[in-house]
């Protein structure tokens, strides 16, 4: 499967990942995370993420929700771009089932890894 139709999706993981201090212990795995998911977005449109990262890539997803929540969605209502609205919508919803679907797998017995694959894009 070809990960083109996630390129907003990841460019925007990478613009939050870019955000996040790399240098800072507490951010710098979630940035290894945003990025490894990025990368795997575009080239197969689904990411795995590993049974010992579950925590940190669901942290850094659910950063990823906040940020557009409380910084991109405001002005994108504010100025009426209806596209733009609805790309930040879904890619809040994607994230935020990302972060579902980590912490659900991460309270199992034997820690198994996550695919994650976006919902269709809108």
């Amino acid at each position: 499967m070809s990960g083109a139709p996630y390129g907003f999706y990841a460019a925007t993981l990478r613009f939050v990942a870019a955000k996040l201090t790399e240098g800072d212990p507490r951010t710098a795995p979630m940035v290894v995370q945003l990025r490894a998911a990025a990368r795997s977005f575009e080239a197969d449109g689904v990411a795995t993420i590993a049974s010992g990262d579950l925590e940190v890539a669901a942290r850094a997803f659910a950063g990823v929700a906040a940020f557009l929540q409380k910084e991109i969605l405001p002005e994108t209502v504010a100025h009426g771009h209806a596209d733009a609205e609805r790309q930040v919508r879904w890619t809040v919803d994607a994230a935020m089932e990302a972060v579902n679907l980590l912490l659900r797998a991460a309270a199992l017995d034997g820690r198994p890894p996550v695919t994650l694959a976006p919902p269709p894009v809108p």
